[in-house]
């Protein structure tokens, strides 16, 4: 049999603190895997492509010339990748844990597979809860009232996966963050390019839930392991307002305007509760699902204030 070809993408902006302990994971983490590296890289301004020329000098590194956001940088770097068996879409604070993706393309025999991830854990070890179940009006108030992750528990009412049991099984889920992911060619043949509406945030909801509507569905490989450094969406206000009002953003692609409208004020109760209580990252989401333009407008890098 021949060995499984993969072709990992990893798109880039300003790395070059993180991006070496990737790197350098790659190799044993692919062990035994045929695979070709390319770097979409959003404009760096640090030394990010030194570091990719230094530690793989066969990289193709792929310059969008701006800081184009994760989707396009994607569908850059996708336009550059030949049939292949899978492609791998990496954050760059990922490390691989050895043999993880020879395991994930294993699962993709699953049937009805398209799109596989691993079982991340932080810096210390901790899961993470990166399964997801699709946003849905019931989820959104569940959320609001009771937490993520209280709400979590019971799947009509929490988005987040967060039963432990469901990480040591090759679960089902309707999507999962999108530090790692292993994507068939035929779910990429499939669903076509990704939504450049996104900027950042939810284009990894959209990608899967649009894969799954086509017949591809992601599955965790629990054995597969990868270690995932904290985003720092969970501090700044200016992100988690993105993250926010994209959440809306998709919801409304996909619902009627009176599903969108409660899903709104769902998530409006659940960032003004949270602002009246101090959170400045809330009142500054909950600001923003208050203003219509906001809603409206494509996200880009200038307008991200």
């Amino acid at each position: 049999m021949e060995a499984a070809t993969v072709a990992v993408i990893v798109v880039t902006w300003n790395s070059a603190q993180v991006l070496p302990d990737l790197l350098a994971s790659l190799e044993d983490g692919l062990e035994g895997v045929d695979w070709e590296l390319t770097i979409a890289d959003n404009a760096s301004a640090d030394a990010t492509l030194s570091v990719v020329r230094s530690a793989v000098p066969s990289a193709r590194i792929v310059q969008t010339g701006y800081n184009a956001g994760y989707a396009a940088a994607i569908n850059a770097a996708l336009a550059q990748v030949g049939p292949c068996t899978a492609v791998l879409v990496l954050n760059p604070d990922i490390r691989l844990a050895p043999g993880c993706v020879a395991t994930m393309i294993d699962r993709l025999d699953d049937p009805g597979t398209g799109i596989v991830v691993p079982r991340l854990t932080s810096e210390s070890g901790e899961l993470a809860h990166s399964l997801r179940r699709e946003p849905a009006v019931l989820r959104a108030w569940g959320e609001a009232l009771l937490g993520n992750r209280r709400a979590g528990r019971y799947p009509r009412l929490g988005e987040i996966v967060t039963a432990e049991a469901a990480y040591r099984t090759g679960t089902t889920a309707d999507w999962a963050t999108g530090a790692a992911l292993l994507i068939s060619w035929a779910c990429i043949r499939a669903c076509g390019p990704w939504d450049e509406s996104f900027f950042l945030y939810s284009e990894e909801t959209e990608y899967a839930l649009r894969a799954r509507d086509l017949g591809h569905r992601t599955r965790l490989a629990p054995e597969a392991h990868a270690v995932h450094l904290e985003g720092d969406s969970e501090v700044s206000p200016r992100l988690w307002t993105l993250l926010t009002l994209n959440k809306v953003r998709l919801f409304r692609q996909r619902h009627t305007a009176p599903a969108t409208a409660l899903f709104w004020l769902a998530t409006l109760l659940r960032e003004g509760s949270r602002a009246l209580l101090g959170h400045r990252r809330s009142r500054r989401a909950a600001a923003a699902l208050l203003s219509p333009a906001r809603l409206r407008t494509r996200p880009t890098a200038e307008n991200l204030v």
